[in-house]
């Protein structure tokens, strides 16, 4: 009879694909809340540009193995790829603990890169495989929701330890723990799920993209109008990921107000895909791309209008319900309109161009800082977010309307 897809029929094997990306974005937010501080006291680092470029190494090298990983898991297979990718995680805290200069923490990010393109690329088309398409949104939000959920809590936890222990090391022992659970768990219990690709495969009603790295990224209406919103997505990501905890810190907030802000924004996104997966399964996909993306502009310049803590407690939460909205959505799009056999290598262009913003977001941002400020930074990101929404509105096909 061979594999059965669904996800109430594979649930012990996606319930530990959740598990495992969790502990794939704990890596992240090992950096959220307190890189900014720890550049500064441990290496002198206070250019905004030179500041970013630890982002910029990161997103460069995330995209790019986002791309291999595409093609690499048809190769070599989902389970092998995500060990692969472990192993590569395992040396980054002890670098960022023991770390001579700053080069050896760009070293680290670009392991860190590396690691997460395999990582969570492997898990993302692992569930996939497994549910099958009635319930793909869904598995998309549960996934989504645990990597952007451990993102925050781990982002607030190193920002509490960092303002009762110091910036380091202790808040990097907390990776040495989830590098080693994560290999272990994903070496031990995870299986491979390419069978399940070609039972797919026989019902599929896609048709082949002729170039999938061409239609993904330009031709294809659709597919294209996606990468450039995850391209933008990750670019105003990485903005807040780099100036947001400067910017807090110019308000005068401590450490622990600092955490706690930065990590308000991926939780929500993270708990908001719970939801928002679920719905594009059954609303409008060119709806939530559209509105997901106009919030977060909206708040990226709302985060310019207030110093008030509790606002900006608002407006971080409606920036990442925004982020909630978009980001399940734009795997289930890229999905849809892909066979099961192109399916990989079509999110892994996606992914590559979406990281892609990581680094042109640290770049420009980075540059405007040092140019004209932070506050140009940040409005600059917010009207390119905008603008986003529009070519959304445009250029994909389907209906607008949230609802429809």
């Amino acid at each position: 009879m061979g594999p059965q897809l669904g996800l109430k029929e594979n649930w012990k094997q996606f319930s530990l694909l959740v598990l495992i990306n969790a502990f794939v974005g704990g890596m992240i937010g090992l950096e959220r809340s307190i890189f900014p501080q720890f550049a500064k006291l441990e290496f002198g680092v206070e250019s905004k540009t030179a500041l970013l470029s630890f982002i910029a190494a990161f997103g460069l090298t995330k995209a790019i193995s986002n791309y291999f990983a595409g093609r690499l898991a048809n190769q070599i297979g989902r389970r092998n790829l995500l060990i692969y990718g472990w192993l590569l995680a395992l040396p980054v805290p002890f670098i960022l603990i023991f770390a001579p200069s700053w080069n050896w923490v760009i070293f680290a990010n670009i392991l860190l890169g590396i690691s997460q393109g395999f990582t969570w690329s492997s898990t993302i088309v692992m569930k996939i495989d497994l549910v099958g398409e009635r319930n793909r949104g869904f598995a998309m939000g549960l996934n989504e929701f645990a990597g952007y959920f451990s993102v925050g809590i781990v982002a607030f936890l190193t920002g509490w330890l960092a303002q009762h222990y110091g910036v380091t090391p202790y808040p990097f022992y907390l990776g040495i723990g989830i590098s080693i659970i994560g290999l272990l768990l994903s070496w031990i219990w995870v299986k491979d799920t390419r069978a399940f690709v070609q039972k797919e495969g026989a019902f599929t009603v896609a048709k082949p993209l002729k170039n999938v790295f061409w239609e993904t990224t330009f031709k294809n209406k659709t597919l294209s109008s996606v990468t450039q919103a995850g391209l933008v997505n990750n670019l105003n990501d990485g903005m807040i990921w780099g100036l947001y905890p400067i910017f807090l810190k110019s308000l005068d907030f401590n450490h622990e107000q600092i955490g706690f802000l930065a990590g308000i924004y991926p939780t929500v996104w993270g708990i908001g895909q719970l939801f928002t997966g679920k719905i594009s399964d059954h609303l409008s996909k060119k709806g939530l791309l559209f509105w997901g993306m106009l919030l977060q502009g909206l708040a990226i310049f709302g985060i310019l209008q207030t110093s008030d803590f509790s606002q900006l407690v608002l407006i971080s939460g409606l920036l990442g319900f925004g982020t909630a909205m978009v980001y399940p959505t734009f795997l289930t799009t890229i999905a849809e309109f892909t066979t099961p056999k192109q399916r990989a290598e079509s999110i892994g262009v996606f992914r590559l161009w979406r990281d892609l913003g990581y680094v042109i977001g640290a770049l420009f941002s980075g540059i405007i800082a040092d140019l004209l400020g932070i506050d140009w930074a940040i409005g600059f990101i917010g009207f390119l977010t905008v603008v986003s929404a529009i070519i959304i509105q445009f250029r994909m096909k389907g209906r607008h309307k949230l609802w429809s």
